[in-house]
């Protein structure tokens, strides 16, 4: 089957932390027949002359993904991608956010309830739909406008165009929980400029759109304004053919630069602190770059990472660079393993405390284990990265039918 390359180019040039979830909310991956109609407005459809858009629905939890969504999703675009009559499609998301992300707290739900095969569901269901949109054979155009974060990343980056806005927001807060990037966070981090990719998978820092634009992250800028002329504009194609859309696309677009207290203009800086082996190493590297330049910057980078799990910094870090040198059905696979060690707890609750302290208690107090650096062993880091074992099935993606591209 022709394949289709993962277009992310590097380029050289709500809540506290990102999640807001809500809870109650059916995690089930086999919906009843009852269940049919509520779930079909969690992601509704609409039909263009070419194309289809799906429309992320869930705006009071900020389009929030759940099992059940991600199931509806691939099953739309595995119908779409043999539909001869469509062209293309496209993403978009309702109210404020494209996508906050996973829905995080229904998962410490479930983890509490003893649900742990509706847990390992959700991140199967999840990373199999990342794939097909990073292997899928007809153009994608996601528009991000408003919260992209997380899982909401992860379901949009891997697509062919990625329209951001003077709203979008984006990020991958998952240190600051207890968890790590997923849903191909470290394939798409890991490709981006020097180390800014582990910059912000360990400290969870923000980008706006143009910076997305920037740093390669997205393909096209436009002011929220005029997305209306632009989805009418691609209602109208009647193309499978990716240079009209890209055309298309670019009438609409703005040329953009980052204002001058952009992170993107610390990329020396990052570089310098960034690229060391170790989490030990990147903070000692902080600390005397602050002590050296008075730094506010580094203060507020030094500051998020203490905040954050030292489990999970050290698990990320390793997880960001060995997707350097990884396929995106590679880093899929190595995130499912380490997201099911994650929800096992045989290493760490953190996960779950995090989500406690966080977003459910909200004291924003979480009493990590272990509560420093210096306490996570090696042996601890390598767990999260070792097979899962006979009675545990391996992320089963179909590299035979969808080929992924380095």
């Amino acid at each position: 089957m022709q394949k289709l390359k993962f277009i992310l180019q590097p380029n050289r040039a709500l809540q506290r932390y990102g999640f807001i979830f809500y809870q109650n909310r059916n995690f089930s991956a086999l919906p009843s027949y009852t269940q049919l109609d509520y779930l079909q407005e969690e992601v509704l459809v609409e039909g263009r002359a070419k194309s289809r858009a799906a429309i992320l629905n869930r705006p009071s939890a900020l389009n929030a993904l759940t099992t059940s969504m991600a199931a509806r999703l691939n099953r739309l675009y595995e119908s779409w991608e043999d539909n001869s009559d469509i062209g293309f499609v496209m993403m978009k998301g309702s109210g404020r956010a494209f996508c906050s992300g996973s829905d995080v707290v229904t998962l410490h739900q479930c983890l509490n309830q003893g649900k742990t095969e509706e847990c390992k569901a959700f991140f199967e269901t999840l990373y199999k739909f990342v794939y097909v949109l990073g292997t899928y054979l007809k153009p994608h155009v996601a528009i991000l406008d408003g919260i992209t974060m997380g899982g909401g990343a992860g379901i949009s980056l891997p697509g062919m165009f990625r329209i951001v806005t003077d709203r979008t927001v984006f990020a991958t807060p998952e240190a600051q929980i207890g968890f790590h990037p997923d849903a191909g966070a470290s394939y798409y981090l890991s490709r981006l400029p020097g180390y800014l990719g582990e910059y912000l998978a360990l400290t969870g820092d923000k980008l706006n759109g143009v910076e997305m634009i920037a740093c390669g992250l997205a393909t096209h800028y436009s002011l929220k304004e005029r997305l209306p002329w632009i989805e009418e504009r691609l209602g109208k194609l009647i193309t499978d053919d990716r240079s009209e859309i890209e055309n298309s696309l670019a009438q609409y677009g703005d040329l953009v630069y980052p204002d001058k207290r952009s992170v993107l203009h610390k990329l020396e800086t990052i570089d310098k602190c960034f690229c060391h082996d170790t989490a030990e190493e990147i903070m000692n590297a902080l600390e005397i770059e602050a002590a050296e330049s008075y730094s506010e910057w580094c203060i507020t980078a030094l500051t998020k990472l203490k905040e954050a799990s030292p489990l999970s910094l050290k698990v990320t870090l390793q997880s960001i660079r060995e997707g350097r040198f990884q396929t995106l059905d590679q880093c899929l696979a190595r995130e499912y393993r380490i997201s099911l060690k994650w929800i096992s707890k045989r290493v760490s609750n953190d996960f779950s405390e995090g989500i406690r302290a966080r977003l459910v208690d909200k004291d924003f107090a979480p009493k990590w284990d272990p509560p420093n650096l210096e306490q996570v062993t090696d042996d601890m880091v390598d767990s999260f990265f070792s097979p899962l074992g006979e009675l545990e099935p391996e992320l089963n993606l179909p590299t035979a039918l969808r080929e992924p591209d380095v």
